[in-house]
């Protein structure tokens, strides 16, 4: 691990929302629709993502791309056409220093694996699959339309397709016990990707399953059991030679890593475009967080309108600093003592020195980074830092 940490400087990342899905699945929380029937609004909707980048390449000035990120929803269920008419129009408005990495989210169905080449043709160079288990049981109570066969397969022919690859899984799944999930995630990475991104099943209000869960159809695993698995999780990928750069990515050697979210991460500014995309641009001076409208007719009206935003709020220099750090600790690069400064936290005054007393987090070189200890509380770590 290095102390010198890539400043994102003024460059921009793009990431695009793709809402369509096949199926909804009953953990999802995010912005998304069934696919059905909707040939003409999708149309409509990359028409309209087009102009969105235009709109904001006006307001940016000129900038350089650092990355795209498709995500969703199910980009990988897009026209390779309109993939590549996204990519050539972000190229053509914000000219790229070199190649840049540029990630599209699919699921490992077989009919989507069938894509994967003219997605590769369109300019995708970084694959991030939903495999999220490798159990057929599990995958069915996940609400998944894939077996762990074709889970498979699709890893396979994304491997060929793709120069960067990286997979999705789910852990502390109802029952689940660690000599299990130990022999899945080993299953799993003899499949041959260098990055995953293993997360914890996270029960939402909102979805199928938090109403489930209310009313007491089943049990997400205690904490005992869940800190069981996220431990396992460690230590069988970091014997595997995957490094935890982030608290739920995991990468084979520093390359691998995802470009596009250390962007993020490090505080670079980034486009949202699509409908509830997400920003944070610096404007007129000043670091701007941007939500686009959420409801796909309301996105496309809103940008012919010019207002494709349904929020744009100037953040403060605390609350900017604040977003930097709640990001940037999930990563092994942490945070400068700089920033934590703007927040009124040093290392010699309470409650950072008190942290970092107790073993959650440690100061070195001008950084402050959670330690292994810090890292499975960093929830916790954070709201006592910054209360």
């Amino acid at each position: 691990m290095t102390d010198a940490v890539p400043d994102p400087g003024t460059d921009v990342a793009l990431y695009v929302h793709w809402p369509y899905c096949a199926r909804i699945c009953p953990y999802c929380d995010f912005n998304v629709v069934r696919d059905r029937g909707r040939a003409e609004e999708q149309a409509a909707l990359v028409q309209a993502i087009l102009a969105d980048l235009e709109a904001q390449a006006a307001l940016t000035g000129p900038r350089r791309l650092a990355s795209i990120f498709f995500g969703g929803g199910t980009p990988s269920l897009m026209a390779p056409e309109a993939v590549a008419a996204v990519i050539e129009r972000a190229k053509a408005l914000f000219p790229p220093r070199g190649e840049i990495e540029i990630t599209l989210e699919a699921n490992p169905t077989d009919a989507e694996a069938a894509r994967f080449k003219a997605l590769a043709d369109a300019g995708v160079n970084r694959l991030s699959m939903g495999v999220q288990a490798l159990d057929d049981a599990a995958l069915a109570f996940l609400g998944r339309n894939h077996s762990a066969d074709e889970a498979r397969r699709a890893v396979a022919v994304a491997a060929r397709a793709f120069p960067r690859l990286s997979i999705d899984l789910i852990y502390a799944r109802p029952g689940q016990t660690v000599d299990g999930w130990r022999a899945e995630l080993t299953g799993a990475i003899d499949l041959g990707f260098e990055h995953v991104s293993p997360y914890q099943l996270t029960i939402e209000p909102s979805t199928a399953f938090g109403r489930a869960v209310a009313r007491g159809a089943w049990i997400p695993p205690d904490e005992d059991r869940a800190a069981a698995l996220y431990e396992t999780t460690q230590a069988v990928l970091e014997a595997a030679g995957f490094d935890a750069y982030e608290v739920s990515n995991h990468a084979r050697g520093v390359a691998a890593r995802s470009a596009h979210n250390l962007h993020v991460w490090r505080g670079g500014d980034y486009l949202g475009a699509g409908p509830g995309g997400h920003g944070r641009l610096t404007l007129e001076g000043a670091r701007t967080a941007t939500v686009a409208h959420k409801g796909i007719g309301a996105y496309v009206a809103g940008v012919a309108a010019g207002a494709p935003w349904s929020e744009r709020e100037t953040q403060s220099a605390r609350d900017a600093a604040e977003e930097k750090v709640l990001l940037g600790l999930r990563t092994i690069e942490g945070v400068a003592l700089a920033d934590l400064a703007l927040l009124g936290r040093t290392g010699a005054t309470e409650p950072l020195a008190g942290l970092i007393a107790d073993g959650f987090l440690t100061a070195t070189a001008g950084r402050v980074r959670a330690t292994p200890a810090g890292r499975p509380v960093l929830d916790g770590v954070l709201k006592a830092l910054l209360v």
